[in-house]
This record gives structure tokens, sequence and C-alpha cells, in this order.
């Protein structure tokens, strides 16, 4: 699915965050990256969806994947409610279940009436109901309460049942629920 081989990267002519770095993603393996803040967790997630080039070495993905991610901001549409926001990318029915399943009741809401978390968690159903063979989330549960971290958790591992996941979470039982393999990073 994903291969990643002997990559650096670097922003600017700022020294590489990342250096001979090596990722193995399988059809329907699951990573969790795990590392300090800027270690560079959501480098590996840009640079496998395509949104960063390396400097060296290559980054390789399954022609065709369908990607859906999740990223540290919510970007969530402000004009859209939260149903809106969810169906951009699936049918208003099965928007609604997974809404249902996260926790999300206030369908007719707004993003700028909602907590963060309530965010979080609208940004993860849009994610959930796109179609993907990949899903990636960069810290997609930070700012839950532990309820609606287990019904995430929970509804991230239904989507994902035997397709692919990459993520990045500092919570190692995030990876334990999951059954994601702990991938460590390190700054260089």
């Amino acid at each position: 699915m994903l291969e990643m081989s002997h990559v650096s990267f670097g922003y600017g002519l700022k020294r590489n965050i990342l250096k001979d770095f090596y990722l193995s993603l399988p059809d329907g393996g699951r990573i969790c990256l795990q590392g300090a803040s800027g270690a560079g967790k959501t480098t590996v997630l840009r640079l496998a969806m395509g949104l960063e080039k390396p400097r060296r070495g290559t980054v390789m993905l399954t022609p065709g994947t369908r990607i859906s991610a999740v990223f540290q901001e919510d970007r969530l549409l402000p004009h859209k409610t939260v149903l809106e926001n969810v169906a951009l990318f699936g049918d208003g029915e099965k928007a609604r279940e997974i809404l249902c399943k996260l926790m999300i009741e206030e369908t007719d809401a707004m993003p700028a009436d909602l907590s963060g978390g309530q965010k979080r968690r609208v940004a993860l159903a849009r994610a959930l109901v796109h179609p993907f063979d990949l899903l990636i989330l960069d810290e997609a549960l930070t700012g839950l309460d532990e309820e609606s971290r287990r019904a995430c958790l929970t509804a991230i591992d239904e989507a994902v049942g035997d397709r692919c996941l990459l993520m990045a979470s500092h919570d190692p039982r995030d990876a334990e629920i999951l059954r994601a393999e702990i991938r460590g990073i390190m700054s260089c």
C-alpha cells in the first residue's frame, strides 16, 4: 500500500526533520506514529498524502488509493451545518449514522456553535464517511473526554476494518485499542 524508503525531508533551508526514514504499511496494516512534538509525525503523514515531497528517497503509494484524513486543525466549513460538513463526502444517511456513533446530536448546528471536542468529532465523522482505502489521522482525538474518545476509537476501528490506517497520536492506548503497530519517530 505505502512504502517510504530512505526519505529525508526538511522545511526550507533548515536541517532535515526526517533523515533516511523508512516506513512500510502493507494492505490492511495499521501504524501509529509516536514521538515528541516536532519529531516529524505530521511530516510523515503529509508525505504519505503527497502534500510534501521528500528531499531524498521515495514515497510510493499504490496507484488509485483513496485517502481520507483528519488534520490537526478541524477544517470545517463555517457556512455549512454539522450534517452538511459531514455529508460533503458521503450521503446524508451515512453521515447521520456516523454522527450518532460519535455522539453528535447537533446536526443542524454551525461549527462556530460547537465546542472544541464536538468540532474534532465532526471532522472525524467527515473523514469516516468518505470512501477510503487509507485513513490518515493526525492527532484526531486530541482534547476529547474519555467517553467521546472511546466512541471515536470504536467508530474508527469499525470504519477501517481490513483497510489501512496511518495515524499520529501521543497516547499509546490509541494504538493498543486500534491494534496498530507503534512506530516511534525521533527528530534528527
